[in-house]
Order: structure tokens, then sequence, then C-alpha cells
């Protein structure tokens, strides 16, 4: 009989036995754990069927419906199965470690591939990611006027072998209007909690982990509830480099698209930038003169994210500036700025 194991010991195990999860593809795609593949018990379609009748005529029906579906792929799911064992094991779950993934450990078995099934299934999976957020004890933010280049630092500290969460990465947005320009198809915000806390749960929490300063939402995801709680009131070190370098880091980041796409996207805060700046934008835009289109641009993004700061703990906010735009060189003062601070987790 498969065994269930609590979510502390499955994410262990994980590290090196794969992981089924047997809910439907709806489900999966919805949400699920980094590195895990689908080998759904029903579709679906034949999930809501199964669940309909289970509510409206009870249990033994359902049960009954569910067999009629199963028998039939019972060879596919095995074989399915051996695709990904490795040494003949896997570790199973569906959404509260139920009939789903009992059923398909015991047509494992049968056939000799040893199953360990998560006690409480994907349900227990997100409420360990999320109270792991509340855990971090030496989060640092990294924070900096639009351009100002925080993603590349954050790039540089993880050079150096300190712990990073790029979260514009994860979501695949950077976190303005123009955020989405040169990115793929974002998550679901469950999927981008998934994926932030994969890497999260690897860190020493005794260590300092770096995180950019964002807004609740990027892009469309929206940060986890603890996460940003603590982000927002731990040390903020706000990056200083001069307007010049930051306008020339945006035209090299976001100008890569036709000038009527970036005119499209300004359109869509006129009513915040002002209906005759909003013009201006766009006619420099289109002539290609693309510094003081985002010079006009920085004037809004500027005004909106002092704004942000000045509602913040400024005990706990520093200063970092650096007179050129070199990534690594803001690392370094970023490092030095932190260490300056004697915050407890420095050996």
């Amino acid at each position: 009989m498969a065994e269930k194991i609590e979510i502390a010991r499955f994410m262990e195990m994980a590290k090196t036995i794969p992981i089924v999860d047997v809910r439907s593809p709806g489900e999966y795609e919805a949400g699920h754990i980094p590195g895990a593949v689908n080998i759904p018990l029903f579709d679906n379609d034949q999930r809501a069927e199964v669940g309909t009748i289970y509510k409206q005529t009870g249990r033994e029906p359902a049960i009954m419906r569910a067999l009629e579906i199963v028998g039939p792929k019972l060879t596919w799911y095995v074989n399915e199965t051996k695709k990904h064992a490795v040494n003949g094991e896997v570790l199973v779950h569906c959404w509260r470690g139920g009939m789903r993934s009992s059923s398909f450990a015991w047509f494992c078995e049968t056939v000799d591939i040893s199953v360990s099934l998560l006690d409480g299934g994907y349900k227990a999976y997100r409420r360990y990611i999320r109270e792991s957020f509340l855990l971090a004890q030496n989060l640092i933010v990294v924070g900096g006027f639009t351009g100002s280049g925080k993603t590349e630092i954050l790039g540089e500290l993880q050079k150096m072998g300190e712990q990073v969460i790029d979260l514009e990465k994860k979501a695949n947005h950077k976190g303005s209007a123009f955020g989405a320009i040169g990115q793929k198809e974002q998550p679901t915000t469950e999927q981008f909690e998934n994926d932030i806390a994969i890497e999260w749960l690897t860190f020493d929490m005794q260590r300092p982990v770096f995180v950019e300063d964002e807004s609740l939402k990027i892009g469309t995801v929206v940060i986890n509830e603890n996460l940003f709680s603590l982000m927002r009131d731990v040390p903020l070190f706000v990056i200083q480099i001069p307007r010049e370098e930051r306008i020339c880091r945006i035209e090299r980041d976001y100008c890569v698209v036709p000038a009527e796409v970036l005119v499209e996207i300004v359109k869509r805060i006129e009513r915040r930038l002002g209906g005759d700046r909003c013009h201006e934008c766009c006619g420099l835009f289109l002539s290609g003169d693309y510094y003081n289109a985002i010079s006009i641009l920085l004037d809004y993004y500027d005004k909106g994210y002092a704004h942000g700061m000045s509602k913040r703990n400024q005990d706990k906010m520093t200063v970092v500036e650096v007179p050129t735009g070199d990534p690594a060189e803001a690392a370094r003062a970023l490092l030095r700025s932190v260490y300056a601070a004697k915050q407890p987790f420095h050996a």
C-alpha cells in the first residue's frame, strides 16, 4: 500500500524522485508544483461530470462512473508513469490526497511501480508554500526609479553568490505599462507563487535574500500577501544613477518594437499622463526622438515612485548613489551599504 507522506518530506524527496500530478489538465494549468508531470486521471469534462454525479446522486454512482472512465485507460496510465519513474519510483498527488491519487497509486503498484502519496494533496502544498513566505528573516528590497537597472543589479548579486528572487522574471513582466514588451505569456498568480516558492525554499534564511521593489501587481499577477507585507516592512535600498543613464537603458530595453506599438501603450496611460504630454510623447516616438519621449515618461513615473517612497518608513531606507549605469558597480555599492547598515545576518 502506498505510503502517505507530509509535505516537507515530499518536497525533499522530489529533489530526486519525479512528481506525478493526476489532477485534470485545467487544474494543472491553473497551478502546479514546478517540475511535476501531469498524467490526469480525468480530463476537464470528465472531472466535472464525476463531480456533478457525486453532488446530485452520491458517492457510489460517482465512483461507478469514474471506473467506467478509468478502466479503458489503465494501460496508458501505467505506461506514462513508467516513462517518468526513476528506479521504479514516483511521487503522486491529486487535489486533497483522496481517491484520485490513491486509485492511481493502486494501478501503479500492481505493476511494481513504487508510489509515495502527498498527504493532503496539492492543497497541502499550497498552504505550505504560502506559509513559507513568512520565514524570511533577512529580506532586502532593492528599489530605484524606473531605468535604474534593478533587475540587472539582482543578476550581478546572484553572480556574486547572493540569494536573489527575480519577481519580474518569474512574472514574465517588467512591471509598468510597457512591461510586457519582449516577454512571454504571464503565468497565473497561483503558478507565479509556486515558481517563486520552489527557489525560495532552497534559501538559507539566516542569510540575506534580495528582491526588487514592486507594486502588489506585476502585470496580471499578484504578489503573495505574506511576501508583499514583508517587502513593505524590511530595509529598502534605493539605487540612484544619473537620469541620462536611465533614459539610455530604457531605450535599449523597451524601444525594440515599432514606434506605433509604443504610441499605443502611451495612449493607455493618457489619463494619468495628461492629454498634452501624451500627445507630445507620441509625436516624439513617431519622429524617432526616443530620448525626449522617454524623458516625458520618466517625469510621470518618477513622480509616482517618489510619492510611493514618501509613504515608506524613512528609517529603513538607504540611498545608494552610483555615478554610472554599470550594474556590477551598483551591486558592489549596494552590498557595501548593506554591510554598513550592520544587519544581523552578516557573519
